[in-house]
C-alpha cells in the first residue's frame, strides 16, 4: 500500500520546516516496508514580493509593527524547534526572498525524483545558512548539491519555465480552501500546522488501517498565513 502525503508549504515559513521535520519523525516510526509518496505543493506567503526580495529587517518590521516584535516571533520558533534537529540562524538571514523561483525549481527536482531532497535543502539553506533562496544562482547551486544538474537548473530558472504550472497549482490549493501553511493531506485526511509528531503518526496509522469514522485532524496552531 502507498500512502500519499501532500505537503503545501512556503520556503520562508519556519513552521513549514518544523512541521516537515515532525512528519519525518512520524514516517520513521512506520512499519518496515511502508511506501510513502510525498507530493510538494506550492504556496506563496508573499505573492507580491518584489522579484529581488526585501531587506529582512525592513520587511519584518513593516509586517509585525517593529523589529523587536519580529525577533520575539523568531525566538518562539527557535524554542518550538528544540529537539527537531533544526538550527535556526535568523541573524544570518539578510533578505526575505520572493519564493516563486524556488517553487519552480521544485518542478524540475520532481522530474529527477529529487523533490524532497531539494525542498529540505532549500529550507536549510534559508533558515540555517542565511542563503538568498530567491536568487537563481543560489538555487542552481542547491540543485547541484542535491543531484540535479546545475546547468540544467540554471537554464530552467533563467527562462522562467514552470511559472504557469506553479500558478495553476497555487490556484488549485487556494480553491481547496488552504489559507495557511504548513498544510498536510495524508491519504485524504488533513493536518494543519506544525503538529506534534504523534499527531502525524496517528493519521498515518489510520491510513494504513482505514476506518469509516471519518475523523479529521484540523488544528490551526503553528502555521503561517498570507500577508
Amino acid at each position: 500500500m502507498t500512502i500519499t502525503v501532500k505537503i503545501t508549504s512556503d520556503f520562508i515559513c519556519p513552521w513549514c520546516l518544523i512541521g516537515e521535520q515532525r512528519l519525518n519523525k512520524a514516517l520513521a516510526g512506520l512499519p518496515e516496508g511502508t511506501n510513502v509518496e510525498l507530493q510538494w505543493q506550492p504556496f506563496e506567503l508573499n505573492p507580491d514580493m518584489p522579484a529581488e526580495g526585501m531587506d529582512r529587517r525592513v520587511y519584518r518590521s513593516l509586517k509585525f509593527g517593529s523589529w523587536e516584535r519580529s525577533q520575539l516571533l523568531d525566538q518562539h520558533t527557535v524554542e518550538a524547534a528544540r529537539g527537531e534537529d533544526i538550527a535556526f540562524d535568523y541573524a544570518a538571514i539578510r533578505r526575505t526572498p520572493n519564493t516563486l523561483a524556488a517553487h519552480r525549481l521544485m518542478l524540475l527536482a520532481a522530474e529527477h525524483g529529487r523533490a524532497t531532497q531539494v525542498a529540505e535543502a532549500i529550507f536549510s539553506a534559508y533558515f540555517e545558512g542565511g542563503r538568498d533562496v530567491g536568487d537563481i544562482e543560489v538555487l542552481a547551486d542547491i540543485a547541484a548539491e542535491n543531484g540535479v544538474d546545475r546547468a540544467q537548473a540554471l537554464a530552467f530558472l533563467s527562462k522562467n519555465e514552470g511559472e504557469e504550472q506553479v500558478r495553476n497549482q497555487e490556484n488549485a490549493v487556494l480553491t481547496n480552501g488552504v489559507r495557511s501553511v504548513p498544510h498536510f493531506e495524508i491519504a485524504g485526511e488533513t493536518v494543519s500546522g506544525a503538529q506534534p509528531a504523534e499527531v502525524f503518526e496517528a493519521v498515518l496509522r489510520r491510513a494504513l488501517a482505514p476506518v469509516t469514522s471519518g475523523s479529521n485532524e484540523d488544528c490551526s496552531t503553528g502555521a503561517c498565513s498570507i500577508g
